[in-house]
């Protein structure tokens, strides 16, 4: 029999009992309503942060917020990256791939179902079970739904970092500048009713701080 190990016992004092690993999962919901569309680039650039940075075991899905309903259909890509970092590499280059063709073949929808793609992703999120839920959105947040349809249902998001990444200001917002701030406080309310945590960024310089928390 091996003798008693102190060293293992402070070990598993020192770093916890649950050694599973700590994995991610991140959602990128980007709007590709007629008023967004020039703004895509953009989003291109965060995807590519977030694929240098995602690891192995990590869970990452892309979706477009275009149609007057969200369904599954809107989602460009979805997947857990494998334990083998041999086969990352790849996954990230046919990931990047897909939505770099999505992109191109998008037109500027007249709907925007933004409350719908928050429950897709927190959907997503949750069925991950990762401990760490990032939620990115990219979106001038006006919210256009079809004649008659109704998005007041209550959002679960706990556990999940909200971040709105270059949030636009409409035409109509030049002439009512409090109508921009309006629209972002509205979605922060009802985000952080939902449970979890909301920031804005407009400068993407400032990304390292908010996902690597």
């Amino acid at each position: 029999m091996k003798p008693f190990s102190y060293v293992g016992i402070l070990l598993l004092l020192l770093t916890g009992c649950d050694t599973t690993p700590q994995h991610r999962a991140v959602y990128v919901l980007v709007d590709t309503s007629a008023t967004y569309t020039q703004e895509l680039e953009h989003a291109h650039k965060v995807i590519n942060y977030l694929l240098g940075v995602l690891e192995p075991g990590d869970s990452l899905a892309i979706a477009r917020i275009d149609s007057e309903s969200f369904s599954e259909q809107n989602v460009i890509a979805s997947i857990t990256f494998s334990n083998r970092p041999s086969q990352v590499n790849n996954e990230k280059r046919q990931l990047q791939q897909k939505f770099s063709e999505a992109i191109q073949k998008t037109r500027g929808s007249a709907y925007t179902d933004i409350s719908g793609g928050l429950l897709q992703a927190a959907s997503y999120l949750k069925e991950t079970g990762a401990k760490q839920r990032y939620l990115f959105v990219f979106s001038d947040l006006a919210e256009d739904l079809k004649r008659g349809q109704i998005r007041d249902f209550k959002l679960d998001l706990k556990q999940t970092h909200v971040i709105a990444v270059h949030v636009t200001k409409l035409k109509s917002d030049n002439k009512d500048p409090e109508q921009y701030q309006q629209r972002i406080n509205n979605w922060r309310q009802r985000i952080e009713a939902s449970g979890a945590s909301w920031q804005v960024i407009n400068d993407l310089s400032r990304l390292d701080r908010s996902f690597l928390r």
